[in-house]
């Protein structure tokens, strides 16, 4: 009798362990069709040269698909005379907002089209979260010629205090001003952590000082 009970419970165990592992399964398999259809800002990168005809975001821009690639102007040379022109800042980044389910058929079909993936991620597509994207995209554009960065170019005798903007586009954002020697204008950088930084103006009555 004994026996049999323990029969029953191992049985039991056996049954509730298998339930709980397919539950788990299940909600590995949503979890990757939320992910592969729902809109995201992809990090990616266009093999293009630089002065490549129809680069990535202009074949982007063509299809109606939302994207971000941060501008500069530049002097480039067309037939024999100096141009100022808008080209990408970094040539080989930029920020895309779709689902997987759109952009991987782009991707296999547009060799110089490739996702930057997370280190160590297994293949893991680098994506930044969409709050922190908008509010980039809102202090950028906001303002006319912004500074960017490369992740390298911030030097620690760049940084200066340490603030919270209080109103505005940037309300609630906790930052560094710029160290600018002289100048009655106040900069915040504006991250996009280990990818892209921006030094964008910020009027002095929304800015809070914070205890470094």
């Amino acid at each position: 009798m004994i026996a049999g009970r323990i029969r029953e419970y191992i049985l039991y165990r056996t049954m509730d362990s298998l339930h709980n592992n397919r539950s788990d399964v299940q909600e590995t398999i949503q979890s990757v069709i939320k992910t592969t259809e729902s809109p995201q800002w992809f990090v990616m990168r266009d093999l293009k040269r630089g002065n490549a005809k129809q680069p990535a975001y202009k074949l982007l821009s063509e299809l109606k698909i939302r994207f971000f690639t941060p501008m500069v102007w530049k002097l480039r040379i067309r037939q024999g005379k100096h141009v100022r022109q808008q080209v990408p800042f970094m040539a080989d980044l930029l920020f895309v907002y779709d689902s997987r389910k759109v952009l991987d058929p782009l991707v296999e079909r547009i060799a110089t089209l490739q996702y930057r993936f997370v280190k160590g991620g297994n293949n893991q597509p680098m994506t930044v979260r969409n709050e922190d994207m908008e509010r980039f995209i809102k202090a950028v554009d906001a303002i006319n010629n912004p500074c960017f960065y490369a992740p390298e170019e911030i030097k620690p005798d760049m940084l200066g205090k340490k603030v919270r903007i209080v109103g505005g586009l940037l309300d609630g954002y906790e930052g560094r001003l710029q160290k600018m020697q002289g100048s009655r204008i106040k900069r915040l950088f504006v991250e996009l952590p280990n990818l892209l930084t921006a030094a964008v103006e910020v009027q002095p009555e929304f800015i809070q000082l914070l205890k470094s």
